[in-house]
């Protein structure tokens, strides 16, 4: 019987024996976007083949807001089917995928 308890307290000692500690470590991971800068532009001021595109792709889309970057790319901010998105464009009314 002392041999059942000395080999219990054996085991359950052994397991507990060897704490181990971990470093904690404090990394920051900074993402940067360099992306096209866009500019607000008046929603009259957007090319008719972007409004024609959009009337053929979402006859329901409602444009809130446009931008324009340097390479003549738009950027629009539309509201469809209760949803918000924005969609990519050039002049020509072809659509970018970003």
């Amino acid at each position: 019987m002392k041999n059942l308890f000395l080999s219990a307290a054996i085991v359950l000692g052994s397991l507990t024996s060897f704490a181990s500690t971990s470093a904690i470590s404090n990394t920051v991971v900074k993402s940067i976007y360099i992306g096209d800068e866009y500019t607000e532009i008046k929603i009259a001021e957007l090319p008719s083949a972007i409004s024609e595109s959009l009337k053929k792709a979402q006859p329901d889309a409602v444009i809130i807001k446009a931008y324009k970057n340097e390479k003549s790319e738009y950027k629009l901010d539309i509201t469809a089917g209760g949803k918000t998105e924005s969609l990519f464009a050039n002049a020509d009314g072809s659509w970018i995928k970003k």
